[in-house]
C-alpha cells in the first residue's frame, strides 16, 4: 500500500491558519496596528474603504524593515519577538506567533512599503495569495505602509458571510478602541471612506478615555490604584449612577493586552451589587501589571483569553481595590466651624430644673352659643377673651341644627357587602376579555388584578404597556405616520464613533420616527424635534439605547430595524413601575392589550400576564 500522508503546501497551510487569525477586516487592523506598536511607532494612521472589504491601510513611523526582513516577514512563524521557547513566558510585546502577516497575505492582496532610518531607499513589495507579485526599491518615509486590498478574494465563502458594512465597521472601531486605550502616548487616527472618525493625540490615560468616549464619561470615573507583590492594578471604574443596561464600556488589560475575563468582571460587579438596579452594570477601564511568568497568553491566536497562575488572589485584590475606590467616593458632610453671626442654640442640660408646661382651656366653651359662660376659677381673662372672640366670629347657627345629625346612631337593617369579583362560571383556560370584571385592583403599583372567566388574571402593567406601544409604533413606522413636535429648548447629545456610524445608516428611519437631529460639529448633535407624546422622557438616553440596540442589525433588513427601534421607543414611553392607575386607566390598558397580536409576551419574550385558576384558589383556601 502506498503512503498517503503528505505535507500540505505553504499556501494551503497559510489559508488554514488564516481561518483562525483573520476572521474579518477588524482582525487585519488589530494585527497590523499591534505590529506598528511593537515597532516603536509614535504616530499610526488607519484608513478603511467599505468597512475593510475594498481596502485597509495602516501607516506607522516605526523602525521599518530591511529588504530581507520585508520578504521574510510573510513567511510562517517568522518573528523578531521571540527566539526560544522560554521567551513565551517573558513576553513584553503584542505579537509573537509569526502568523499574522502570512495569514493576511494568504487571503488578500498586500502591498508593503517600508524603509529603515539609516537607509535612503525603501522596499516596495507586492504579494497576493502567499505569492510574490513584485519587489522593487522605492522612495518612502521611515516606517511601514501596509495596504490590504480585496480581503478574502480567493475565499468566496468567507467573503460572502461577512456582515453588513455597518456591523463590520463597528467591529473595526471596537478593535481600534482596545488598542488606543492601552497606548495613550501614541497618536492614532482612523478614517472610513475618507471621513475622520478618530483623531487621538498623545495624552494621559484619563484624557484618552474622554477623547474616545466623550466628555460626559469624565464625571463618572473613579480612580483605582493598588500595588501588591502579586500584581499592580490601576485605571478607573464608574460611579453607581453611571450604570446602564446597554452600551457598556468595560475593558480589562493585562500587560498592555486586551483580555476578556468574566470571572474578574464578576469581582467588579459584586461591589455594586446593592448600589445599582438589577440588570445594570457600570463602566470600567482596569489595567493589570503582572509578572509575565505568572500568566499564559498563548491559548488562542486572538490572544484575548489569558490564564492567571494566582487567579483567586488577583480576584480578591481587584475586589478590594474597586471597593476602596467606590467607598472613597461617598460624600461626607463637612463640619462647620465658622459660627460668627450664627444664632446661639442652647445645649440641653438634663440636670437642670425644668417644669412641665401647663395647658389651660375652657371646658364650658360652646361655639354654637353667642354668649360666653362665666370665667372658671383656673382660667385667665386673656384666654377667656379669646374664646369670646372666636365665638363672635362664628356664623349664626340655624335653629334645630340637631336634626341634621339625626339617624347617625341607627344601625342599618342589612349589612352591605362589597363584591370584589363576579360569580364564576365553569373553568376555562381561555381568559375571555368580554367576561372580565368591570372593577380592577392595582397591587403594589406594579400589577393589575382582574377577574376573568377562568379565575384571577394578574397583568404586569409596564410589560403590557410595552406590548401595546410596540405594536402601535411598529404600525406607524411601517405606514410612515409618525408625527414629530418641535422642542422649545433643543437638547444636545454626544455620540461615540460607533453610534455615529449606526446613526448614518439609520438616518432616514430616525427621521421617520419624528426625531430631528442636527450636527453641531464633531460628535455633538442637537435634538430639535421629538416624536409626539414623548414629553418628559430622557431623549439623549433614549437615543443611546436605540443606537445600541440597532448597532448589530443589518441595515438592509428595514423591518428588523423598525422592530428594534419600535421596542426602544416602547420601553422609554411605557408607564413605569410604581405609577398609580385609576380604574379607567387600567380598563384602557386591559382592552388595548387584548387587541394586540400577542397578549402573553413582550416583544423580547417576557411574560405579560398569568392566571390564577379558580380551582387553585379553592384548593389553597381549603374550599
Amino acid at each position: 500500500m502506498s503512503d498517503i500522508i503528505q505535507l500540505l503546501p505553504d499556501s494551503v497551510a497559510n489559508q488554514i491558519a488564516a481561518g483562525e487569525v483573520i476572521q474579518r477586516p477588524a482582525s487585519v487592523i488589530k494585527e497590523l496596528v499591534e505590529n506598528a506598536v511593537d515597532a516603536g511607532a509614535t504616530h499610526i494612521d488607519v484608513s478603511v474603504v467599505d468597512a475593510g472589504r475594498t481596502s485597509i491601510q495602516v501607516i506607522d513611523d516605526g523602525c521599518g524593515m530591511s529588504e530581507t526582513d520585508a520578504r521574510l516577514a510573510f513567511e510562517r512563524h517568522a518573528t523578531s519577538k521571540i527566539t526560544k521557547a522560554d521567551d513565551l513566558f517573558n513576553l513584553h510585546t503584542m505579537g509573537f506567533r509569526g502568523e499574522a502577516l502570512p495569514s493576511i497575505v494568504a487571503v488578500a492582496q498586500v502591498e508593503l512599503k517600508t524603509r529603515l532610518k539609516d537607509e535612503e531607499i525603501g522596499t516596495d513589495l507586492c504579494m497576493a495569495a502567499s505569492r510574490v507579485v513584485s519587489q522593487e526599491p522605492c522612495a518612502c518615509p521611515v516606517g511601514c505602509n501596509f495596504k490590504v486590498e480585496n480581503l478574502f478574494f480567493n475565499v468566496p465563502a468567507r467573503r460572502k458571510f461577512l456582515k453588513s458594512n455597518t456591523t463590520e465597521l463597528n467591529n473595526i472601531i471596537a478593535a481600534f478602541e482596545r488598542i488606543v486605550l492601552v497606548y495613550p502616548n501614541v497618536t492614532f487616527t482612523l478614517h472610513s471612506n475618507g471621513t475622520e472618525l478618530y483623531n487621538l493625540r498623545a495624552c494621559g490615560l484619563r484624557q484618552r478615555i474622554v477623547d474616545v468616549f466623550g466628555k460626559r464619561i469624565n464625571q463618572d470615573l473613579l480612580p483605582v490604584k493598588v500595588d501588591t507583590s502579586v500584581c499592580r492594578i490601576s485605571g478607573f471604574v464608574g460611579k453607581p449612577e453611571s450604570a446602564k443596561k446597554k452600551g457598556l464600556k468595560q475593558f480589562f488589560f493585562v500587560n498592555g493586552r486586551y483580555m476578556r475575563h468574566p470571572y474578574f468582571s464578576k469581582a467588579v460587579m459584586s461591589v455594586y451589587e446593592r448600589l445599582v438596579p438589577q440588570g445594570e452594570q457600570v463602566p470600567y477601564f482596569l489595567y493589570f501589571d503582572v509578572d509575565p511568568k505568572d500568566i499564559d497568553v498563548n491559548i488562542h491566536p486572538t490572544k484575548t483569553e489569558i490564564k492567571f497562575e494566582n487567579e483567586q488572589a488577583v480576584w480578591q485584590i481587584l475586589s478590594a481595590a474597586v471597593r476602596d475606590a467606590v467607598g472613597s467616593f461617598n460624600d461626607v458632610s463637612t463640619i462647620e466651624f465658622d459660627t460668627e453671626g450664627k444664632p446661639d442654640i442652647p445645649v440641653f442640660n438634663p440636670d437642670g430644673n425644668f417644669s412641665m408646661p401647663k395647658v389651660e382651656y375652657n371646658t364650658q366653651y360652646n361655639p354654637f352659643k353667642t354668649s360666653g359662660p362665666s370665667m372658671p376659677s383656673g382660667g385667665t381673662s386673656s384666654s377667656l377673651s379669646r374664646d369670646y372672640d372666636l365665638a363672635d366670629n362664628q356664623q349664626k347657627v340655624p335653629d334645630q341644627w340637631e336634626q341634621l345629625y339625626s339617624g347617625l346612631d341607627e344601625k342599618p337593617s342589612e349589612p352591605v357587602h362589597t363584591v370584589l369579583f363576579p360569580a364564576q362560571q365553569d373553568d376555562d383556560d381561555d381568559p375571555l376579555i368580554e367576561e372580565k370584571s368591570p372593577v380592577h385592583y392595582q397591587y403594589k403599583g406594579r400589577y393589575i388584578m382582574t377577574a376573568v372567566k377562568s379565575g384571577l388574571m394578574i397583568i404586569d402593567q409596564h410589560r403590557a404597556h410595552v406590548r401595546i406601544l410596540y405594536e402601535q409604533y411598529l404600525q406607524r413606522l411601517g405606514a410612515r405616520k409618525m408625527h414629530s413636535q418641535k422642542v422649545l429648548f433643543p437638547q444636545t447629545v454626544e455620540l461615540s464613533a460607533q453610534e455615529i456610524v449606526t446613526l448614518s445608516q439609520l438616518k432616514d428611519d430616525v427621521s421617520e420616527m419624528g426625531f430631528e437631529l442636527t450636527s453641531l460639529g464633531g460628535a455633538t448633535y442637537s435634538v430639535n424635534a421629538i416624536p409626539e407624546g414623548f414629553d418628559g422622557i430622557d431623549i439623549p438616553g433614549l437615543l443611546h439605547d436605540m443606537l445600541a440596540d440597532a448597532k448589530n442589525e443589518p441595515s438592509s433588513a428595514v423591518s428588523q430595524v423598525h422592530e428594534t427601534l419600535a421596542l426602544s421607543l416602547a420601553r422609554a414611553a411605557a408607564i413605569p413601575y410604581g405609577q398609580v392607575l385609576g380604574n379607567d386607566e387600567m380598563e384602557k390598558i386591559i382592552n388595548s392589550l387584548f387587541l394586540c397580536e400577542n397578549v402573553n409576551y413582550t416583544p423580547d419574550g417576557k411574560s405579560v400576564l398569568c392566571i390564577l385558576k379558580q380551582k387553585d384558589i379553592e384548593q389553597m383556601l381549603g374550599a
